[in-house]
This record gives structure tokens, C-alpha cells and sequence, in this order.
């Protein structure tokens, strides 16, 4: 018979990393204006999100207001870690566009980052997208967003956030 325990009980497989990002965070967002087409002029905003964990540790989802210069939105971001191949699963939801959901980005930690990986396309190229999580173990806690047009040879930065805890 199931009981609260095993609600409660961290599940044996369970994956750590993301543990020092469950709470509340200000994010400070630096979004290059235009990707692609070599702009160097990006926008700064700001924005807010809460991460907590689920399924007993198997995954986790945060909850993010952007202040975009054209508007404030809200998007989440669900993560899932499978034990079997030891990585982890992203995908995007955005609220500018209901019922879609990114492709996921599949990666892992080693040495305290993250890297995750995916196959998309933008504006109707293939691209290649990477998403870097440095310092997740410090206070200032640090995502990357980058593309590339020829398999990774390549990376264009087209977004970064700093996050700055305001509680647990």
C-alpha cells in the first residue's frame, strides 16, 4: 500500500543538479536583438522565476515572468532526469504560443555545467542550439543560450540570464 512516504522519499535514482536552483530568483536577461544576422546591439531586461522539484527528484519545472522590452510574457521550462542514460531533458513552453513545446534539449552536468543540445530550426534553417548552465553551485547562478548554422563548428550567444536568489 502507498503511504505519504513515498511522496516524500527521494526517489533512488533521482539526479542532483538542479537542486540549488529550486526557489525564488530575479533574473537580469541580456537578449541580442537580432539572431543570425550578425547583430551585436542586445536588449536588457529583467524578469522573475521560481523552480522547484518533481516527481521526487526525477525532474523539475520553474515558472518565469519576462519583461521583454515589447511586453512581459510567461513561460516555464520542464526538465526530466532518465537514470538509464544518465542526462537530462529540457523543453520550453511559452505562453506567446500556447500548445507548442520546443524540442528537447538533452544534456548532462560534468565538473559543475550543464550542457544540453538540440536540433531545431530558425526562421526555417536548421540550426544547431546549445544551452550552457554555469555556476549553478554559486549565488550567481548563470544560462547561456547559443545557435550555430554549421553542426557546432560555430556558436552564436543570442541570450544570457544571471539570477540572483530572493529566497528558497
Amino acid at each position: 500500500m502507498l503511504t505519504i512516504d513515498d511522496l516524500t522519499r527521494p526517489h533512488e535514482d533521482q539526479c542532483h543538479d538542479f537542486d540549488p536552483l529550486f526557489g525564488h530568483w530575479r533574473v537580469h536577461h541580456r537578449r541580442l536583438r537580432e539572431r543570425l544576422a550578425g547583430c551585436t546591439e542586445w536588449d536588457l531586461f529583467e524578469g522573475v522565476s521560481h523552480m522547484q522539484p518533481l516527481m521526487g527528484g526525477q525532474g523539475n519545472v520553474d515558472d518565469n515572468v519576462l519583461d521583454l522590452p515589447a511586453g512581459r510574457y510567461r513561460a516555464s521550462t520542464l526538465r526530466c532526469w532518465d537514470p538509464a542514460r544518465r542526462q537530462w531533458s529540457i523543453w520550453w513552453l511559452d505562453a506567446r504560443h500556447p500548445g507548442q513545446i520546443d524540442v528537447p534539449m538533452v544534456g548532462r552536468f560534468e565538473g559543475g555545467d550543464g550542457v544540453f543540445y538540440a536540433d531545431d530550426t530558425f526562421q526555417g534553417r536548421p540550426i544547431r542550439v546549445r544551452f550552457l548552465w554555469l555556476r549553478v553551485r554559486s549565488e550567481r547562478p548563470r544560462w547561456e543560450q547559443a545557435f550555430s548554422t554549421d553542426g557546432g563548428q560555430t556558436w552564436e550567444t543570442n541570450w544570457e540570464m544571471d539570477f540572483e536568489r530572493l529566497r528558497a
